[in-house]
């Protein structure tokens, strides 16, 4: 593997155009860019970040134990922008590379870019003021899905909008369908205080780190007209063939999910039922799926082969 010389040159040359952004002193947006062997798309986030209209960042970059060009790629970039933090480590996950993130963060606010992810070069001038505007704990932006040749917008905020109750951050958000992490920055010390974050060694991580925040947020603004756009990796998680990868994958996801409602659970969180769900048993013979029974906040669904409806009722009656 490994990137080509002239891509390499290509990048220096871009580089070279840009002026030399030196460290700030009033760090508003700590921002953590987790990264494995990115090569082909890590330069591409990196140029988002640097010709960012808010001067007033910093970029905390977590190379989590990449064996291809990845160093070379990040030193080009600390040589021209000294905004940038690198960690390195060995190859302990996305978790435990964010946690470290954080660990490592001055910043105001801390948001989160995935190395083969882009966003606006406002994006986040917008948010910042946004939240500053608001006073508020969270400020969100619309995402938008992109690879495989098509373009969808997963989320879209037209307005500006403030919500405080959980339900109203739930719903503008889409957290029950979508709960991503990196459309949004966060207050610091919000995240600090709430002992707020990764899980590690797991996937499905965000579920559980974004419902807490939306939970202890004083509030959320939405912020219309700011993109992040969410790059459909063809050697993401999402789409690996490795069979043992997979299945760790799902299982993680099961056990996210259930994360997510013990919490909502144990807080006695005021929101609709039926939006949140987690597998509470499964009943198999010689490895084939009768039956599984879901919860939710008060209810129970009962899935025959694991996809057929059968019956619904609430968990206080039973």
């Amino acid at each position: 593997m490994g990137i080509r010389a002239d891509k390499i040159r290509d990048i220096e040359k871009e580089l070279r155009k840009l002026s030399v952004s030196q460290a700030s002193d009033n760090i508003k947006v700590s921002v953590i860019v987790p990264t494995y062997n990115d090569e082909l798309y890590l330069p591409r986030c990196l140029f988002s970040l640097v010709k960012q209209t808010l001067k007033d960042i910093e970029i905390i970059v977590v190379n989590d134990g990449s064996t291809d060009d990845t160093a070379c790629i990040l030193d080009l970039f600390v040589k021209y922008d000294k905004r940038f933090k690198i960690i390195n480590q060995s190859n302990l996950k996305q978790g435990i590379a964010r946690n470290r993130g954080m660990e490592n963060a001055l910043g105001e606010y801390i948001g989160y870019v995935d190395s083969d992810d882009w966003i606006d070069l406002d994006y986040f001038e917008k948010l910042y003021n946004s939240a500053k505007k608001y006073d508020a704990d969270i400020a969100l932006a619309t995402n938008i899905r992109t690879g495989n040749g098509k373009t969808k917008k997963r989320l879209h905020i037209e307005n500006e909008v403030l919500v405080s109750t959980l339900q109203g951050k739930i719903d503008i958000s889409n957290q029950s369908k979508n709960p991503c992490p990196t459309n949004k920055i966060y207050r610091k010390k919000m995240l600090l205080e709430n002992l707020i974050t990764w899980p590690e060694g797991v996937y499905c991580e965000d579920k559980i780190y974004t419902i807490k925040a939306l939970y202890y947020a004083n509030s959320l603004v939405a912020v219309p007209s700011v993109f992040y756009y969410y790059f459909r990796n063809p050697n993401s998680t999402v789409n690996n063939k490795n069979v043992q990868r997979r299945a760790k994958a799902k299982i993680d996801k099961i056990n996210a999910n259930r994360a997510v409602l013990n919490f909502l659970k144990e807080k006695n969180a005021d929101i609709r039922d039926k939006e949140f769900w987690a597998l509470k048993t499964e009943k198999k013979l010689l490895g084939i799926t009768l039956y599984k029974i879901f919860e939710s906040i008060k209810t129970e669904k009962i899935l025959l082969f694991g996809f057929i409806p059968f019956v619904r009722r609430s968990n206080e009656i039973v």
